[in-house]
């Protein structure tokens, strides 16, 4: 897919791996400048290093104060933020338990990356973009924001924050010639999948066909095939979308009745 980004500046976060560095790369490979930002700075760095005019930068998306600075400072050195992406996102592996089990560590853990760093990113980005008159914020839920999932009630609950926080920034910040949407992926081959699902040695490796049988394609999606979402509405081409959700999910939730 192919888009004209020129001259557009875009700051992704949680961009050293998976679906982060390559919506990265490709808002990139369409002429934008990319910050790419992540807790794995040198992560972030070896992928930035490998396109001309990209940047990359340590950034926690927790720390107030550091989100702040960092979304400042990439505004000011180019005199402007035209795309954030709000990518940066967790979840929990050895805690797939019932709520009442949940630790509460676990769970702030959790909600403190998915939803609480979107908004502080969201906040910082949302006033730069206001002065400028133009924005593109696109922030990456899963379907899990979208349908009940068992064992792993933060994960669910921060992204189902997010959907409806993504349709409140749109009500927004729409007058201001600033769109905001979600996209919500399904099940994606990351390393963080493979740990889960899809590695030789993964946790819940019995269960992935049951999960597969609820997808119509009957595979994972790739980073890329986020990534591409991602892309279309961050594009010119996407001048009047504003507050929606896109799944990328191989047509899960079409028939959607039960989680697996």
């Amino acid at each position: 897919m192919n888009v004209d980004l020129t001259n557009r500046v875009a700051l992704v976060t949680g961009a050293a791996h998976g679906i982060g560095q390559a919506i990265a790369d490709s808002l990139a490979a369409n002429g934008a400048i990319v910050h790419y930002t992540d807790v794995d700075v040198e992560g972030a760095k070896a992928a930035a290093a490998r396109s001309a005019n990209c940047h990359s930068a340590f950034m926690d998306v927790r720390d107030e104060s550091q989100v702040r600075q960092v979304v400042t400072d990439i505004a000011d050195r180019h005199g402007q933020l035209d795309i954030v992406i709000n990518n940066a996102g967790v979840n929990t592996l050895h805690h797939r338990v019932p709520i009442d089990e949940f630790p509460r560590e676990e769970w702030d853990r959790i909600v403190d990356v998915d939803l609480t760093g979107l908004y502080l990113v969201s906040r910082t980005a949302g006033a730069i973009m206001r002065k400028q008159s133009f924005g593109r914020i696109i922030n990456i839920s899963s379907i899990a924001g979208l349908v009940p999932l068992r064992l792993q009630c933060a994960f669910v609950a921060a992204k189902a924050g997010v959907i409806n926080l993504t349709k409140a920034m749109a009500l927004e910040l729409g007058r201001e010639g600033v769109t905001v949407n979600a996209i919500a992926p399904g099940s994606i081959l990351t390393e963080g999948t493979k740990k889960l699902f899809y590695g030789d040695d993964g946790l819940f490796r019995e269960s992935v066909q049951r999960m597969l049988a609820h997808v119509p394609l009957g595979r994972p999606g790739t980073p890329e095939e986020v990534a591409h979402a991602v892309l279309f509405l961050a594009s010119p081409q996407a001048s009047y979308i504003n507050g929606s959700v896109l799944t990328v999910d191989g047509g899960w939730l079409a028939g959607y009745a039960r989680e697996f």
